[in-house]
């Protein structure tokens, strides 16, 4: 949970002059496709941290994200058009699995073959 009332205020603060800034600047680009603002919990057991994406969920109306979960993601998202806010909770499964699979990273050199041309 957010604590800190000056970070909060100077977050949305500083939305609101980004959202200003690109209406009186047409010619600057805005992202093709969609952008997230995404909040995680700090990381603690399990049910902790489901009980804080379950609580943000209730403040937005929303439900949680059923096919984050084959994936030991819990999850819940609210859209303003292009823009999602989503708060994000990665479960301890899916970070063991992450860093066993990270544990071999620098640890193989493939072989370097020249790749022919034609």
């Amino acid at each position: 949970m957010s604590l800190d009332p000056d970070h909060r205020t100077a977050f949305i603060t500083g939305l609101r002059h980004l959202a200003t800034f690109l209406e009186t600047n047409p010619d600057v680009p805005v992202p093709r496709f969609s952008t997230t603002i995404g909040y995680f919990p700090e990381r603690s057991a399990d049910a902790e941290m489901c009980a804080e994406i379950d609580r943000i969920a209730a403040l937005c109306g929303t439900k949680i994200d059923s096919g984050a979960l084959a994936h030991d993601h819990y999850s819940t998202a609210l859209h303003f058009g292009p823009v999602r806010y989503e708060a994000f909770a990665i479960l301890a499964d899916a970070r063991a699995r992450h860093d066993a699979f990270s544990s071999y990273h620098g640890c193989v050199t493939p072989d370097h073959t020249a790749v022919p041309t034609t």
